[in-house]
């Protein structure tokens, strides 16, 4: 939960962060990760992460240590490699108050437990895995909604089955079928044109579609009560709550 609101905020809202100087205790572990990096002591880096580590959608978060440590070379090429072991964690590191520390403009994260937290870098391995996973799952829908430009979110609730797709050009696309069905039938329901909505610096967001008087909101909860689901779904008419439904997230 903790990593998820530091990736969501690389994302919007880094260039608006103000840093500030970079304590010594935090510069030793800093430089340790530089160490380890220019090493390539996959291990070392692997004891530094704190798990999943996520990736960019539809590539698979990593797991644990072993999986990292499979991957690593798919995250660190030459490129990032060099810009970590190039770095100075007096001069190149940030410390970003509670959202931890970062290196640049957001490359890296590091919490102020020395916990790497988010690998904001896609290699060029990771950037093709990317293209064929898409490709991969553009078969596994009904053809009716098979083009899109990215993947964004499967959900279900008691109900519904629902996928949301990024069409380009901030246009996404709401599809539902009932709980029973596969996404490979026809869908139930399909809308485009959503909005994507932020929802403070937490990394809480939704996606809002409109259908005549109905309006369908998908609300993506990385910040809540300790009991918060990880997504809700809730359909208003008229301006009138008239379902409201938690959601978990589906591996594509």
């Amino acid at each position: 939960m903790k990593k998820l609101i530091y990736i969501t905020l690389v994302i919007f809202s880094v260039t608006s962060m103000s840093g500030q100087e970079l304590k010594k205790e935090y510069q030793k572990f800093i430089q340790t990760f530089i160490n380890n990096v220019k090493g390539d002591k996959k291990e070392a880096i692997a004891n530094m992460i704190s798990y999943p580590l996520k990736r960019e959608n539809p590539i698979p978060a990593i797991k644990n240590k072993t999986e990292f440590i499979k991957r690593y070379s798919e995250i660190f090429d030459a490129d990032l490699k060099k810009e970590i072991t190039s770095s100075k964690p007096d001069k190149d590191w940030s410390e970003m108050g509670w959202r931890g520390i970062m290196l640049n403009d957001g490359t890296i994260w590091i919490d102020t437990d020395g916990k790497l937290i988010a690998v904001n870098y896609q290699s060029k391995l990771e950037k093709d895995l990317k293209n064929k996973l898409i490709i991969s799952d553009k078969n596994k829908v009904h053809s009716s909604i098979s083009k899109f430009k990215n993947p964004v979110y499967s959900l279900e609730t008691s109900k519904f089955r629902i996928r949301i797709d990024d069409l380009g050009n901030n246009n996404f696309r709401y599809a539902s079928w009932s709980i029973k069905k596969a996404m490979t039938e026809k869908p139930d329901l399909v809308i485009q044109n959503g909005k994507f909505i932020a929802e403070g610096t937490g990394g809480n967001h939704r996606y809002e579609f409109k259908k005549g008087n109905y309006v369908y909101e998908c609300s993506i909860i990385f910040l809540g009560e300790k009991d918060s689901p990880p997504a809700r779904l809730v359909i208003t008419q008229d301006g009138k709550e008239i379902l409201s439904q938690n959601a978990k997230f589906v591996p594509r």
